[in-house]
């Protein structure tokens, strides 16, 4: 889905936002005003990321480290080993620790070092100075700051923060340095919101418990019929009426899921529409939390 944080057409509707951006594009050699490089940037930075993060160092460093932890554990459980095998095995352990932690940290520091890498540093700059001048982000990936896939903590490479800039009159407008004439706001709406984008949003949690019930009340039903069978207690067959009543909440279960399944299609139906708006330069608001893990996931 391709969401950018924020499209040329609002960058290039404040001009001294604009004028800062051509900046840092000239310092990195690229047009951050540009929605197509932009877009070939992101993807391209974000493809070596994730082939840094499956680098084989962070593979072999991960088994190291965890067979290097548990030797000490294990080789004292082999009773037949003699003094003289248990000391290697320990020694063993504490090479494959070292080895492992030093193949964790080589690969941390590629990624790292892709992360930090000056085109992107150049685009979390873009977007600090459009924050700074008050221009609304959609929405920025995790991954671009360095964060995991659910977008928790500050990042390893957040989007710097400026003072903020007080908004200039159109009277005020810094002129563009190349001659050119200012780039009006971008005329195209923003759909509005569907009323099931907006159920999707308050009720995308709801859910999950129908399976660990119907499961439960199926154990107990099938425990009771057991027992009075092995038992002098006819009683007990009385728990088989919890088996339908599993039936029903699973039947809800099912249910619920259908509407969630045609409420998230609704919401991705509404990014997908936000982002070609985005396209053709309408200027975004930010998404919220439910929408953007939406378009993480997707």
């Amino acid at each position: 889905m391709d969401l950018l944080p924020v499209n040329g057409a609002a960058l290039a509707a404040d001009p001294r936002a604009a004028e800062a951006i051509r900046a840092v594009s000239a310092r990195h050699e690229v047009d951050y005003l540009d929605d197509g490089a932009v877009s070939a940037l992101l993807a391209e930075r974000r493809r070596a990321l994730d082939a840094e993060r499956r680098h084989p160092s962070a593979w072999f460093g991960m088994l190291a480290l965890t067979v290097g932890l548990l030797l000490p554990f294990v080789v004292p459980m082999i009773r037949t080993l003699s003094d003289h095998h248990l000391i290697a095995a320990l020694a063993a352990s504490g090479c494959l620790v070292v080895t492992g932690t030093a193949l964790v940290v080589y690969a941390y520091t590629r990624w790292k070092r892709a992360l930090a890498h000056p085109t992107l540093a150049g685009y979390r700059e873009t977007l600090g100075i459009a924050r700074a001048h008050g221009i609304p982000l959609t929405h920025i990936p995790p991954w671009l700051e360095g964060k995991s896939r659910t977008g928790g903590g500050k990042g390893s490479a957040p989007v710097p923060s400026y003072p903020p800039v007080e908004p200039v009159g159109e009277a005020d407008q810094v002129p563009r340095t190349d001659g050119r004439p200012l780039a009006p706001p971008a005329p195209v709406a923003v759909p509005p919101k569907p009323a099931a984008v907006s159920e999707y949003e308050l009720r995308v949690d709801e859910g999950g418990w129908h399976d660990e019930a119907g499961c439960l009340l199926i154990l107990i039903g099938g425990g009771g019929a057991i027992w009075a069978a092995t038992s002098s207690e006819p009683v007990g067959y009385g728990a088989l009426l919890l088996v339908p009543v599993a039936l029903y909440i699973w039947l809800a279960g099912v249910r619920q899921y259908k509407e969630g399944e045609r409420r998230r299609e609704a919401a991705l139906a509404y990014v997908r529409t936000i982002a070609a708006a985005q396209a053709a330069g309408a200027q975004v608001p930010e998404l919220s939390p439910e929408l953007r893990k939406l378009v993480d996931d997707a």
